[in-house]
């Protein structure tokens, strides 16, 4: 069988749409939904529909159907997660100097916030939504594996959706085993599996200086680990194992993935 494979920039990140039985024009279709999603989620565009969400902070206003979705999801990361992943944190990566797109670096560190539970100031109603004022929210990694899930289930049965390494494999690949994907140095195979990676290696500007906020102190992890992969039933899932684990250390990260049924793991210290 014949793979059609579309590698882009979107996200942050590299992108990959994978697909058998497809038009390339699909997989081209894909690409463009998920440029456009990133014109309308990302936080670095004063025009975007997140940072218009987060202007309106004091007060209802109305959201897509799409914001709404991703508002809730995000609820459910912060829940599923004991609060580790916390779309809250924008102040907080604010402070520590993530205040514009990593390729054009960061600005000063400012002072530590640490952010409040997202259900302290974030409320959902159907077609509107409420941030606490004073309060912003970064949609990052939640978005990127809640989106693969639904690229994938989009493109048809047999397809691998790849958004800056949280992913979705949906249908069992061209030799019917499953998708090979790379994970903690080795090479997996993916039914209808999600997988993420969360690390503090790549988005790094300074010693001690990464993305990844742990919410208790507003400042960046000081986990032991520096790597967590995880596979799960969907990208969405994967990308909040991969997190949650990460914060929490080596100490905590194994009792907790093995407590919410992931699938697979690789932690790298």
């Amino acid at each position: 069988m014949t793979i059609k494979r579309r590698l882009f920039e979107a996200l942050g990140g590299e992108c990959e749409i994978y697909a058998i039985g497809l038009p390339a024009e699909r997989l081209a279709e894909g690409e463009a939904w998920v440029h456009q999603m990133h014109d309308r989620l990302t936080r670095f565009s004063t025009t975007s529909e997140l940072s218009r969400f987060n202007a309106s902070a004091g007060s209802w206003t109305a959201v897509s159907d799409l914001l709404e979705a991703l508002l809730r999801e995000c609820l459910r990361a912060h829940e599923l997660s004991g609060g580790l992943v916390n779309a809250a944190v924008l102040p907080a990566l604010l402070a520590a100097g993530y205040t514009r797109t990593f390729s054009e670096g960061p600005t000063a560190i400012t002072a530590t916030v640490v952010p409040p539970a997202l259900p302290e100031v974030l409320e959902v109603r159907s077609g509107s939504a409420r941030l606490r004022l004073g309060a912003s929210i970064d949609l990052g990694g939640i978005a990127k594996g809640w989106l693969a899930d639904r690229l994938a289930a989009e493109l048809g049965p047999n397809s691998l959706v790849n958004l800056c390494g949280d992913l979705f494999a949906r249908g069992d690949g061209a030799t019917g085993e499953g998708w090979p994907v790379g994970m903690g140095g080795k090479t997996v195979l993916l039914l209808d599996m999600g997988a993420a990676t969360s690390g503090t290696r790549k988005r790094t500007w300074g010693p001690d200086l990464h993305h990844l906020i742990d919410p208790r102190t507003g400042l960046p992890s000081r986990s032991d680990l520096v790597e967590a992969s995880v596979i799960a039933r969907s990208g969405a899932d994967a990308e909040i194992f991969a997190k949650t684990a990460l914060i929490l250390g080596s100490a905590k990260a194994e009792l907790y993935l093995a407590a919410h049924d992931a699938l697979g793991w690789s932690l790298t210290a």
